[in-house]
């Protein structure tokens, strides 16, 4: 029987398929999900989640949009909006007006 497991810090795993957790969290938040690649390594998917429905997810990226499969998912939760970027030194920023 598939069953969710939580594995602390508001992540969680799934053990099959049945329970597709990931249905439940709200389009347009920011999720990051963690997918298991052909080689068995891991990749995680971090950005706004575009759509979810029981066989995946679709979450855009820096890099663009990611359909992660079912199957493929290992672990993941909703995460906060990211923090505003710090300019890069030597660029305009609040506390550095252009010249």
């Amino acid at each position: 029987m598939a069953r969710a497991v939580g594995t602390g810090a508001g992540w969680w795993s799934v053990t099959g398929r049945a329970d597709a957790a990931w249905t439940a969290w709200p389009v347009g938040a920011r999720v990051v999900v963690r997918r298991r690649l052909p080689d068995g390594r891991f990749s995680d998917a971090l950005g706004e989640l575009l759509a979810t429905d029981p066989s995946g997810v679709v979450v855009r990226t820096r890099r663009g949009d990611v359909r992660v499969e079912a199957a493929d998912i290992a672990v993941g939760k909703v995460v906060p909006p990211a923090r505003p970027r710090r300019p890069r030194t030597g660029e305009p920023g609040p506390e550095r007006p252009a010249d």
